[in-house]
């Protein structure tokens, strides 16, 4: 099993395991705080293990326009975390996660026409397979 595929299992468990905890520890506090607790936390985390591995030392391999793309996922993902810790604060978790995973969907679309990725047929199924089940759960 080559590594990424290891790595992807992994992270999937730990985003299960997010949702769960973020619903858990969202009662009682406006979602916002809980995302700063959330962020907060990553950040200092991220910042030890940059530290510890020293990969700060490839900030100088850093282009004007790596910079800006970085700044700018960086500020999708926060609007991203910021509506997922409001709709989670509310709804359902099995619902919630299930919707906002289907941003696969928008992800393989942006991948075939940005990165110019192969749309194959088994990429294709699997993406229309996960929009088919965020579609059952929203309709009415």
């Amino acid at each position: 099993m080559p590594l990424w595929i290891l790595y992807a299992i992994i992270s999937m468990v730990f985003a299960g395991l997010t949702s769960v905890l973020a619903k858990y520890g969202l009662q009682n506090i406006h979602p916002d705080l809980g995302l700063g607790i959330r962020t907060t936390t990553i950040f200092f985390l991220i910042i030890i293990i940059n530290l510890a591995g020293s990969t700060y030392k490839q900030l100088p391999l850093l282009t004007g326009k790596q910079t800006l793309l970085l700044v700018i996922s960086g500020i999708t993902t926060t609007l991203s975390w910021l509506f997922y810790y409001r709709a989670m604060k509310d709804g359902l978790v099995s619902y919630v996660a299930a919707i906002d995973k289907a941003s696969i969907v928008i992800t393989l679309l942006l991948s075939f026409l940005l990165l110019k990725e192969p749309a194959t047929p088994k990429i294709l199924i699997g993406g229309g397979l996960i929009f088919i089940g965020m579609i059952v759960l929203v309709w009415k």
